[in-house]
């Protein structure tokens, strides 16, 4: 495997499960919960160093991280202190648990807005190609037309045209060109077409029958357009996200798609070698997917606690150390069994090749 993509991946986990933990650890610091240790990665420790009660350390497996909080631990219940975790109220801990995934949602938000603001190559609402016997052939698109407009509704960028045109099948839609300087009307009828969706299921979609032309432009937001974009963006992948999950244990989505941490290694390496801004931004896509994962009700992850917290909110008391010692570890074999999983999805895909 090339060394570039190893790093590029290792430098783009290790920055999510930061902030991933750094969530955690800030919620429970304003909380006056103790922090025992801070580690970027499992397993034996490379470099570490204390500072006050804390010990901070980088750890030789590069798969995730923890913070460990005074009294966190079922073991450690028995010997409740003022700044345990056990101590606080349900919604302090419930605070603290949420903000590991919350903080990953939020540098998605970060990243997005940035790119936003910054300005990214986009794709204009161009015609690149009129395909033939096709409703824009028979309406009198020609290749280099502008779309300014659809039914009154400002169209810039291709997807935007995209957008009106796949929810329109069989209805009649007034189109204004610019070509060559010229403005005009043209009426077209979008054909009602046969297609798959990312998820492989067929759909209905209205088309035109054009393409897209190769040219591009940079389009960048003042910040508080820019932050909105990000938030929109960000919501809309986390939706995609959940559904993709959904998906997964329907059967929808074949088991044998579940990448892990070789394929993640590999599409982190292609896409530092697209660019920044690609590299970024399938950062921000990982970081909502590590949210995700981390919400799912298992044990061991933290939408387990969260499960536990509401469970506790409800009956009026926590679970019992056992049941609690017992989901842990039913919780683990789970998390490692998947893992395997995944990668033995990652050598097959490899000796496939």
């Amino acid at each position: 495997m090339d060394p570039y993509y190893l790093i590029a991946a290792v430098v783009g986990l290790g920055v999510l499960i930061f902030v991933h933990e750094l969530g955690h650890f800030l919620v429970a610091k304003y909380a006056g919960v103790g922090v025992e240790r801070f580690s970027v990665g499992f397993g034996p420790r490379i470099l570490a160093r204390t500072y006050g009660e804390t010990e901070y350390r980088i750890s030789a497996i590069p798969l995730g991280g923890y913070v460990k909080l005074v009294g966190e631990t079922p073991e450690d219940t028995e010997a409740v202190v003022s700044n345990s975790f056990t101590a606080q109220s349900v919604w302090v801990r419930l605070a603290i648990v949420v903000a590991g995934p919350g903080f990953n949602v939020l540098m998605a938000i970060l990243i997005y807005s940035t790119i936003y603001m910054i300005g990214v190559p986009r794709v204009p609402a161009i015609v690149g190609e009129v395909l033939p016997e096709t409703p824009a052939m028979r309406a009198g698109f020609v290749a280099g037309d502008k779309i300014i407009s659809i039914d009154g509704r400002p169209i810039e960028l291709w997807y935007e045209l995209k957008q009106v045109v796949t929810k329109s099948a069989g209805k009649e839609l007034s189109a204004v060109v610019d070509r060559e300087g010229r403005h005009l009307t043209l009426l077209v009828v979008p054909k009602l077409t046969q297609d798959k969706n990312i998820f492989g299921e067929s759909i209905q979609e209205g088309r035109m029958g054009i393409r897209a032309s190769d040219a591009r432009i940079y389009k960048s937001y003042p910040p508080h357009l820019a932050l909105w974009k990000g938030t929109v963006r960000t919501a809309d992948l986390t939706r995609l996200t959940v559904l993709s999950v959904i998906k997964l244990i329907q059967g929808t989505i074949p088991v044998k798609s579940i990448g892990g941490p070789i394929m993640i290694v590999q599409m982190t390496g292609e896409q530092a070698k697209g660019g920044f801004f690609s590299y970024i931004s399938f950062i921000a896509l990982l970081s909502i997917n590590l949210a995700i994962l981390n919400l799912l009700p298992i044990p061991i992850l933290d939408g387990g606690h969260i499960f536990f917290l509401a469970a506790e909110v409800v009956t009026g008391r926590p679970m019992s150390v056992r049941w609690r010692e017992v989901a842990q570890q039913v919780g683990l074999v789970l998390i490692i069994s998947l893992m395997l999983f995944a990668i033995l999805n990652d050598l097959s895909r490899i000796v496939m090749r």
